[in-house]
C-alpha cells in the first residue's frame, strides 16, 4: 500500500484522519483540496509531504497548462510560468516546519521550464527515491541498534507515525522497527500515544499491528518515567527538520523523551532522509514551530472537554538539541552529534539495498 501516489493525472492518498477505524484513499484533482488535505493531516509526515509538494506541482502544471493539456507527456505544452509558481508558493506555505513540503515543491519548480511533463517526471523520480531511502535507512538503522546497544533482539520506544503513513511505503523511525522485525531482532516496541492528535495510537499501533509487531502503548507522560525504569534500550524518533548543526525538529513530546534517555543511558536515534537535513537554518532556535491553536487540546473526536473561552499554547513540533542526540541515521549515512561528528564533516555513502 502507498500512502501517496500519482494515478491518472490525480493525486491519490490515504486519508490518514479516518484511522484506524477506516482506511480510504482521496483522490485530489485540485491544488485548495491539497493544501486542505496538508493542513488538517489527511497526509502529513516529512517524507510524505515532500512527494505531495513535488505531486502538487505537478498537479498545478497539469490544472494551469495551455489548451488543457496534462502532465501525462501526451503534448508538450508551454505553461503559464507566473502562474505555476504563484500557486506553487501557497503549496510551499501550507505547512512551515517541515523542511521536505517545501523541499519538494522546489526540487519539482527546477523542471518548470522543460514543461508539465518534466514535472510530473520530476515527482515520481522523489517518489520512488522515498522507497528506496526508507528501505536504506531501515538496515542503517537495525545494524547501528545492535551496535549501540549490545543487544538482540532489542525493545525500542518511538513517538508520534514515521511509519508507511509518513512515507511513501515503509517509514523511517517505524521503518527501521520493521526492518528488526523482518530481521528477528525486534522484542518489543513501545509507541507513544501522541497528544493531542494521537497519531501514536491511531496510526502507529495500526502499522504495528498491521506488520505483526509485538507492542504496547503507552500514554505519552509516561515515557519519560518507563525509560527511566529500563523498559527499553533505544529510543528511535523521525524529523521534520534538522538543522546545520543536528538539532532536530520533530512531534512535540520528543524532547522529553530525549532528556530521558540520556537519563537511562539508552541510545536517542533520530532517522531521517537526506531531504530533512536543512544546511540554511544554523540551529533549531532557526526552526520556526507551527502552532495549531486551541480546537485539537480543548477537545476531542468532536466532543469539547475543556471550558469554553479558554486559551493554549499547542507546539505541534519542539527541537532536540544535537548534543541530546546519539545518532541521525539518513539513507546515506550515519552521523553521532552526541559524539562531536557534524552533518558538515560526514561524508554520503551509497544506498543500502
Amino acid at each position: 500500500m502507498r500512502t501517496i501516489d500519482w494515478v491518472d493525472g490525480a493525486i491519490e492518498l490515504v486519508d490518514q484522519t479516518l484511522l484506524p477505524h477506516r482506511l480510504e484513499q482521496r483522490r485530489v484533482t485540485d491544488l485548495p483540496d491539497l493544501i486542505s488535505d496538508i493542513q488538517r493531516l489527511a497526509v502529513r509526515g516529512a517524507p510524505a509531504l515532500g512527494v505531495a509538494g513535488a505531486m502538487g506541482v505537478a498537479l498545478i502544471a497539469a490544472n494551469v497548462a495551455a489548451g488543457g493539456t496534462s502532465a501525462d507527456g501526451s503534448a508538450a505544452v508551454a505553461l503559464d510560468r507566473d502562474e505555476v509558481v504563484r500557486q506553487a508558493h501557497l503549496l510551499r506555505e501550507a505547512r512551515p516546519t517541515a523542511v521536505n513540503l517545501s523541499w519538494g515543491v522546489d526540487r519539482a519548480l527546477t523542471r518548470l521550464d522543460e514543461g508539465a511533463a518534466a514535472i510530473l517526471e520530476e515527482a515520481l523520480a522523489i517518489r520512488d527515491e522515498d522507497i528506496a531511502a526508507c528501505i536504506s535507512m531501515g538496515l542503517r538503522g537495525a545494524d547501528l541498534t545492535r551496535e549501540l546497544t549490545g543487544k538482540d533482539p532489542v525493545r525500542v520506544m518511538t513517538i508520534c507515525n514515521t511509519g508507511g503513513l509518513a512515507t511513501v511505503e515503509r517509514g523511517t523511525a517505524l521503518g527501521v522497527i520493521q526492518t528488526l522485525l523482518e530481521q528477528g531482532s525486534l522484542a518489543e516496541a513501545f509507541p507513544l500515544e501522541t497528544r493531542p492528535l494521537l497519531q501514536g495510537a491511531r496510526l502507529t499501533a495500526w502499522e504495528l499491528q498491521r506488520m505483526g509487531a509485538p507492542f504496547r502503548l503507552l500514554i505519552d507522560s509516561a515515557g519519560p518515567f518507563l525509560l527511566s525504569r529500563g523498559i527499553a534500550d533505544a529510543v528511535f524518533i523521525g524529523a521534520d527538520r534538522i538543522a546545520a548543526n543536528g538539532d532536530s525538529a520533530n512531534k512535540i513530546g520528543s524532547f522529553s523523551l530525549a532528556l530521558a534517555a540520556q537519563h537511562a543511558g539508552v541510545p536517542f536515534i533520530v532517522v531521517a532522509p537526506e531531504s530533512t537535513v536543512d544546511m540554511k537554518t544554523a540551529s533549531g532556535a532557526d526552526i520556526e514551530i507551527e502552532d495549531r491553536g486551541v480546537d485539537e487540546v480543548a477537545g476531542f473526536g468532536g466532543t469539547r472537554t475543556a471550558p469554553e473561552g479558554i486559551g493554549a499554547v499547542n507546539p505541534a513540533f519542539d527541537v532536540t538539541p544535537h548534543e541530546l542526540i546519539t545518532a541521525i541515521v539518513t539513507e546515506r549515512r550515519i552521523i553521532r552529534p552526541g559524539s562531536g561528528e557534524t552533518l558538515a564533516t560526514v561524508p554520503l555513502e551509497p544506498l543500502r539495498s
